[in-house]
């Protein structure tokens, strides 16, 4: 049975499932729907339904004092895959609608460069700005990490903060605790207008 966190939550991930090296790590979310003429939201920025809400889930590699050593180190739609392999994403999901998984990255953590501490997992809004988009327009985002190798889902962390207004999240974190690795519940929101924006923050 999964493990379910709470915001700030950190828990082990290879000690308590030895032997553990690969997962895939969910990320998932859903657009709030807009009733017949548009809904509120569909008012409020001009006309119908809009454009649907693209959002991106990204990983940032980072080492020793969280910095980022490689533009190569970002994992996201436009390079689905890290240097030596290590992380590979799925792809773009444009929508969100659907049940599930929207994006999925799958990390081999027994391969993961030595220098690497931390993977930080990212979700934000494609093109926010001009189509005046934020997280307040989104439900049931969440983060999971399943065993590939049996289908488990290890852990669930359902971000259930107000995000209104924001365009970023950090969903959570895995990173190296001595021999082991570890998951953190982030869930923090940033105004980050697009994932360059957030990268820099790290550079």
């Amino acid at each position: 049975m999964a493990i379910n966190l709470q915001k700030g939550q950190r828990v082990d991930l290879t000690k308590s499932n030895p032997g553990l090296s690969k997962i895939m790590v969910g990320l998932g979310w859903d657009p709030v729907q807009n009733s017949g003429g548009g809904g509120f939201f569909g008012s409020l920025f001009g006309g119908g339904g809009g454009a649907n809400i693209d959002c991106d889930a990204s990983v940032i590699m980072l080492g020793d004092n969280d910095r980022l050593h490689s533009n190569k180190d970002v994992i996201y739609f436009g390079n689905l895959r890290s240097a030596n392999g290590s992380i590979q994403h799925s792809g773009d999901n444009l929508t969100g609608d659907g049940d599930g998984d929207d994006e999925q990255i799958w990390v081999d953590l027994s391969n993961i460069p030595a220098n690497i501490q931390k993977l930080v997992f990212v979700v934000n809004i494609y093109d926010c700005v001009k189509r005046k988009q934020h997280f307040g327009m989104i439900r049931n985002a969440f983060i999971r990490i399943v065993n590939p190798s049996n289908n488990q889902e290890l852990i669930h962390y359902n971000l259930t903060d107000n995000y209104s207004g924001l365009t970023c999240l950090i969903t959570g974190e895995i990173y190296r605790h001595g021999n082991e690795w570890k998951f953190a519940a982030i869930g923090s929101g940033t105004n980050a207008a697009s994932l360059s924006e957030v990268v820099k923050s790290f550079s």
